[in-house]
């Protein structure tokens, strides 16, 4: 199973908190039963809000990209097919990070874990 953390997920990890907050992805990241994947867009998105003062993600911003591939995890890149691609169905959220990482999603063969309501259903959304 290919699984891209969302950024709610991705700052959990972070923050050593990933295994009390999500412990049903936790045992299959532990037993091997997926590759992960951080998309590009999540860490701009930490740090634009790190920077305003608005979350702390519990590191650096530059021991982040490290910290991830220390853990076997994949930074995913952004390309041109994934911000010109509409996630089918249409999310109900609004936010453009969310929208771009279901299309990564959409394009890459992805499933997203997420704990946003508003994307928990999507039909590209991992079930926690």
């Amino acid at each position: 199973m290919r699984l891209l953390l969302d950024t709610h997920v991705v700052l959990a990890f972070l923050r050593r908190e990933f295994a009390g907050k999500f412990p049903q992805f936790h045992r299959l990241s532990t037993e091997g039963m997926h590759d992960g994947f951080v998309s590009v867009a999540s860490l701009w998105e930490i740090a634009i809000k790190s920077r305003l003062g608005k979350l702390d993600p519990g590191m650096p911003l530059e021991d982040m990209p490290g910290v991830l591939e220390d853990a076997e995890l994949i930074i995913l890149p952004i390309s041109t097919p994934h911000v010109i691609t509409a996630a089918e169905p249409e999310p109900e959220t609004r936010d453009p990070f969310d929208r771009l990482l279901l299309a990564q999603c959409q394009i890459e063969g992805l499933l997203l874990v997420t704990v946003d309501r508003a994307l928990a259903d999507h039909r590209l959304a991992f079930k926690l």
